[in-house]
């Protein structure tokens, strides 16, 4: 029904194969865009190939309509091609003959997709090798009827993508909204009386009476410790936290890694309920506070950990941070010579707006109510793109098999009582 095809990669080695590059030729950093499902038609690469590339290699240029499936590293994508094109070895490839609709055959591999990822094979990256590809299966109706079960699917996924869409744009808007607020509180734009500029360029004015000052004026910054060989193989071993284990306003302890923390560097580098940690790279500034969930813990030189010894709330200095990082300070003001970094000189003297204690704890009370119902509305719609994702796949599979009529399918409540 198909003449089943793969590519290659021309040799590198050889930089005339790079030259004068006209062939589409789809890779894995093309994969992004079919990772949502929504695409099903590629018509941009990333990169392309030479003609006499392609001559001197094992890759052919496969005609416009043939399908393609992801088969190493991120298995089970799919889509057609727009127009003549190769691929990377990465790929497996039909085109199709008289009796195959394309666009059939691409929902029938949509439809097989979580089996795919499941039976692919490899410790580092899953791959479905060429053996198991060629004896993929797929129910083969009549073409007039492939093609009214493509015409189904093409317009119900549409439909199901158009509410997806709508869904995360909604989600956009709630965090654009929440970060909105958080940046006219840290501005005190509903304090009453005259106003001031704050000397920063990103924040504009503030009240009158909010002194602006340097982060070490209120607070103790410390570096966290750095990890060797060494340290994870000590004597002393004891839980610490990553930067990736900081996310904004939570942190993870699910993955907790140990590291030697000898006895007179303890003190130095443990945590206390209340603690804010910084992430210095990644997302230079992104933070969280410290809660104590776990009585002994440490962290690692990715983190700052910023305590308290002034009169000012880490809360409301969490809060000036997450402002300023939604404007970009930290990313531009960062250490840019490999990747954005915030180190600790920075942090000591970057400055902020602290008002009076009780403002402080008025403005973060007010924002924490905030966050905890945009919480709520995220979780809402993070379950309904759960609910939507899951019916489109049961959508798909359920045609291609034949579980229902598509000819009197309206795509409403047609999967009841259908296995996916």
């Amino acid at each position: 029904m198909a003449q089943l095809g793969s590519g290659h990669t021309p040799s590198r080695s050889k930089p005339e194969y790079w030259e004068n590059c006209t062939v589409p030729w789809i890779t894995l950093a093309d994969v992004w865009q079919l990772r949502d499902g929504r695409t099903n038609v590629i018509t941009e690469t990333k990169e392309k190939v030479s003609v006499l590339g392609l001559a001197n290699s094992a890759a052919v240029k496969h005609p416009a309509g043939t399908v393609i499936l992801s088969r190493t590293a991120s298995v089970g994508f799919s889509a057609i091609m727009g127009s003549e094109m190769a691929t990377s070895q990465d790929f497996a490839t039909w085109t199709c003959g008289p009796k195959l609709e394309a666009r059939y055959l691409l929902h029938a591999l949509r439809g097989m997709a979580p089996d795919l990822k499941r039976v692919a094979t490899g410790s580092t990256h899953k791959t479905i090798y060429m053996p198991d590809i060629e004896q993929l299966r797929v129910p083969l109706p009549p073409m007039e009827e492939q093609r009214r079960i493509a015409d189904f699917l093409d317009a119900e996924t549409t439909r199901i993508d158009d509410l997806t869409r709508a869904r995360h744009r909604q989600l956009t808007l709630l965090t654009a909204r929440f970060l909105t607020s958080v940046f006219n509180a840290v501005r005190g734009t509903t304090e009453p009386g005259p106003r001031k500029p704050s000397g920063l360029d990103w924040l504009g004015t503030v009240p009158s009476s909010w002194p602006i000052l340097p982060v070490s004026y209120e607070f103790e910054v410390l570096l966290g410790k750095m990890l060797n060989q060494e340290r994870v193989q000590g004597e002393h071993l004891a839980q610490y936290l990553r930067n990736t284990n900081v996310q904004w306003d939570r942190i993870n302890t699910n993955d907790l890694l140990l590291m030697d923390f000898p006895p007179e560097e303890r003190a130095r580098y443990s945590l206390k309920t209340g603690d804010l940690l910084v992430c210095e790279g990644g997302e230079p500034g992104r933070a969280a506070i410290w809660d104590g969930r776990i009585g002994e813990m440490y962290y690692q030189k990715a983190l700052h950990r910023v305590r308290a010894r002034g009169y000012s709330s880490p809360r409301w200095l969490f809060y000036c941070l997450r402002a300023a990082t939604a404007q970009n300070v930290f990313a531009i003001e960062g250490n840019t010579t490999t990747i954005a970094h915030l180190t600790g000189e920075q942090l000591r003297a970057h400055r902020f707006p602290f008002p009076e204690r009780e403002a402080q704890d008025r403005l973060t009370a007010k924002l924490d109510a905030d966050s905890r119902l945009l919480e709520q509305l995220a979780e809402l719609l993070s379950r309904q793109l759960k609910v939507l994702a899951e019916r489109r796949q049961a959508l798909i599979t359920a045609a291609v098999t034949g579980q229902f009529d598509v000819s009197t399918a309206s795509g409403r409540n047609v999967t009841e009582g259908v296995s996916a």
